[in-house]
């Protein structure tokens, strides 16, 4: 029988598949490498470029709260205009009340009834005041009732004082006034 000795053959069948099995893991070796380099520069770059729109967002913001703040401070200043506007309009409506007012005390006043004070509070007035009869408080509360410009007369107190060594009685009152159009008023909204 003849004998064929295939051991070098198969040494060298092994060496070219090491070196096959070499070539094909170094090139397997080097596109995972530049895979992994391609991939790191692409979300190096995706990255870089969403950290320039948040920085541009962040500026934006910035700028929004700085306008932010800028309206806020306009609508406060038009709310202080605006509560000065109806101040002066409520002063400009009501200026003829206080005429009003001390024409109707004056018409109101029994003979014998002096004043001390005459104080408005809102549309409360304080009456406060000296009389040589309690009579005459009564007939000052019924006026006051009866006329248009007052409302809810009611007695404070009523004590007997010495006022330049006379003996009078102080009272004390207090009145609701009511709102009346004037003449004025009433002139414009004819004409408008």
């Amino acid at each position: 029988m003849i004998r064929i000795n295939l051991l070098p053959h198969r040494e060298l069948a092994r060496a070219a598949r090491r070196r096959q099995f070499s070539v094909l893991l170094g090139i397997a070796v080097a596109l995972g490498v530049i895979v992994v380099l391609v991939g790191h520069s692409i979300i190096s770059v995706w990255q870089g470029a969403q950290e320039e729109r948040n920085a541009y967002l962040g500026s934006e913001i910035a700028k929004l709260e700085s306008q932010i703040v800028e309206i806020n401070k306009i609508r406060q200043q038009t709310q202080a205009l605006l509560e000065r506007k109806q101040v002066v309009e409520t002063l400009q409506s009501n200026r003829a009340e206080v005429v009003h007012l001390f024409d109707q005390m004056i018409r109101l006043l029994p003979d014998g009834l002096y004043l001390k004070s005459f104080r408005q509070t809102g549309d409360l007035v304080t009456i406060s005041g000296y009389t040589q009869s309690s009579a005459r408080v009564s007939t000052l509360m019924r006026n006051l009732d009866d006329s248009p410009w007052f409302e809810s007369a009611s007695l404070g107190e009523i004590k007997a004082a010495t006022v330049n060594n006379l003996r009078a009685n102080e009272f004390v009152l207090t009145v609701k006034q009511t709102r009346q159009q004037t003449d004025e008023t009433n002139d414009k909204g004819g004409k408008a």
